[in-house]
């Protein structure tokens, strides 16, 4: 998986491609610890993001939580198998989904 980060301001655009799973979810929460600190925005941009599973999801959860704290959370661009796994599970309900 890639992680593409963008700061812009007090605003973090994270763009993922590939697989969020098992294996990359470590990854993308050590990327978030990291860079977190201070923003008001964070955004995620799903446009290359292929598959998700539970452990992708656990980060996501953990991101939404932190960022309710302090400010606001958006997953974009989610393509129809994604947007699936989020109704599912109830993420849909969770999550700002545009």
């Amino acid at each position: 998986m890639n992680i593409n980060k963008n700061i812009n301001g007090n605003e973090l655009t994270v763009a993922l491609e590939g697989r969020l799973d098992t294996a990359t979810a470590p990854q993308l929460e050590a990327e978030l610890n990291q860079s977190i600190g201070g923003i008001e925005k964070l955004v995620f941009d799903f446009a290359g993001l292929e598959y998700l599973s539970s452990a992708g999801l656990r980060v996501l959860l953990g991101a939404q939580k932190i960022m309710n704290k302090q400010g606001e959370m958006i997953v974009r661009n989610v393509n129809e198998t994604i947007m699936e796994i989020f109704e599912v599970t109830g993420f849909c309900d969770v999550l700002t989904i545009e």
